[in-house]
C-alpha cells in the first residue's frame, strides 16, 4: 500500500505521514521504491503494536448533550475494539472547545502511555488550532487519529466559522456561540 493510501486509512494527513517517514518516526515499516513512491508494509500497519496505547477523547459543549457524550465514547471504544488496539486511557468531558483549560484533555495529552490520541471529529479536540496539537504530538513520536474527517468543508470557510464561534463565545457566552456563528454565516451567504 502506498503511503498516501495508508495515511488516509489511518485518519492522518498524507503530508504528516510523509514528514514522519522523512524524520524516521513513521509508526510502521516503509520504504522508498521510486522518486515519488513510498510503500508501507500492510501487515505491519495493521498490528496493534504499531499503534501503541490509544487515548480516546470525547467532548460536548453542554450538559444537555450528555447522551451524545456517551455515544461518542461508545463509538470510539467500539472502533478501538474492532481494530484490536490497546486502550490505555478514555477521557470524556463537558466543556467548550474554545476553552484551553480542559483538565481531562490536558491529562490525556500529558500521559506518556498514550501514543495515539483518537477523536471522532477534529473539533472535539478543539475548535481552533488542532493542527498545533497534532504537530506537538508528532514531535514526540505520537499522533492524532480523527475517525470522521467530515464532509470536506473548505478550509477557509471552516476557519471563518471557528473565528466567528470564538468571538460569539466571548460576546454571548459559550453555550450559544456555535448557533450564533452559524446564523451569522447563513446571513452572510444570503445577504
Amino acid at each position: 500500500m502506498n503511503l498516501t493510501e495508508w495515511a488516509r486509512a489511518q485518519g492522518v494527513n498524507p503530508h504528516t505521514a510523509y514528514r514522519w517517514f522523512k524524520n524516521g518516526t513513521l509508526p510502521v515499516p516503509a520504504r522508498r521504491v521510486g522518486p515519488r513512491t513510498i510503500l508501507v508494509n500492510i501487515d505491519a500497519a495493521t498490528t496493534p503494536e504499531t499503534i501503541g496505547g490509544l487515548g480516546l477523547y470525547a467532548r460536548v459543549c453542554s450538559h444537555d448533550q450528555k447522551s451524545d457524550l456517551d455515544r461518542q465514547t461508545a463509538r470510539l471504544s467500539t472502533w478501538a475494539a474492532k481494530a484490536g488496539h490497546k486502550v490505555v486511557r478514555i477521557e470524556s468531558e463537558i466543556a467548550s472547545g474554545v476553552n484551553g483549560g480542559r483538565p481531562k484533555a490536558k491529562r490525556l495529552l500529558a500521559d506518556p502511555a498514550v501514543t495515539t490520541v483518537v477523536v471522532e471529529h477534529k473539533d472535539r479536540l478543539g475548535r481552533m488550532n488542532v493542527e498545533l496539537i497534532e504537530a506537538a504530538l508528532s514531535a514526540t513520536g505520537r499522533r492524532l487519529v480523527v475517525l470522521d474527517q467530515g464532509e470536506g468543508e473548505d478550509d477557509l470557510t471552516q476557519d471563518i466559522a471557528d473565528v466567528l464561534t470564538s468571538f460569539c463565545a466571548r460576546l454571548y457566552g459559550r453555550r450559544s456561540a456555535k448557533n450564533r456563528a452559524r446564523k451569522a454565516l447563513e446571513a452572510a451567504e444570503h445577504g
